[in-house]
């Protein structure tokens, strides 16, 4: 599984950042991962040097053979977001791997 890590200008997308991300996003989708080809990581500070909850995590999975799936999650923290979106995106893809296994 091939992950890319995405940043907007205020978030700083250096190696320290593409290891947390990949890290967060290799937990939440590990028991998935030979199912899944690539997964890309969005990264966005919606609210700039304003603060609050302002970081948005956007995933996008794609399964093989299968439409690519997404999910975000805004937290006040990149990790706290990606983990969040991670949480998301393994929950929907369990949904969506259920639902094949069950017409077989």
């Amino acid at each position: 599984m091939h992950i890319e890590v995405r940043t907007d200008n205020h978030i700083n997308g250096d190696e320290r950042l593409q290891e947390v991300v990949e890290q967060a996003v290799r937990n939440a989708l590990a028991p998935l991962e030979k199912r899944l080809s690539a997964v890309e990581v969005h990264l966005k500070d919606l609210n700039a040097e304003k603060g609050g909850v302002d970081i948005r995590a956007s995933i996008e999975a794609r399964p093989e053979g299968l439409r690519p799936f997404g999910a975000h999650h805004d937290d006040t923290s990149i990790e706290a977001a990606v983990r969040g979106a991670a949480r998301k995106m393994r929950h929907r893809l369990d949904n969506e791997f259920g639902k094949l296994s069950d017409r077989r």
